[in-house]
């Protein structure tokens, strides 16, 4: 319900064509699991359902982009420089020859 909110007024300030609703979602989420996830590690330890909660709940329900955001930050500050190429190319190639391989077989789909 949060993303179709956000998503919904982000939407309205652009011109309805570009899909700046998605973008505010997918950064918006990304600042709020990198604030927290630093938070949760740092100055306020909080319990681990909790944690979980807010970041896998919460912000996974809100946008999956911010885990992805998150995830490729991680492997960066671990200086994996081969696993952060590879996590933004499969997951950005992947995912969109996923949405044309859907499309295109919901376009065979019986009765569509």
């Amino acid at each position: 319900m949060l993303r179709f909110l956000v998503a919904g007024w982000g939407q309205r300030l652009g011109d309805g064509v570009f899909p700046v609703g998605t973008i505010v979602v997918n950064v918006t989420g990304c600042l709020a699991i990198g604030f927290f996830a630093a938070v949760f590690a740092g100055p306020l330890l909080v319990r681990e359902e909790y944690r979980l909660a807010i970041l896998v709940g919460l912000l996974g329900g809100f946008t999956t982009f911010s885990t992805f955001g998150y995830e490729t930050l991680a492997l960066a500050q671990d200086r994996e420089w081969g696993a952060v190429a590879l996590n933004v190319v499969l997951s950005n190639g992947l995912g969109l020859a996923a949405v044309l391989v859907g499309a295109r077989a919901a376009e065979r789909w019986p009765g569509t």
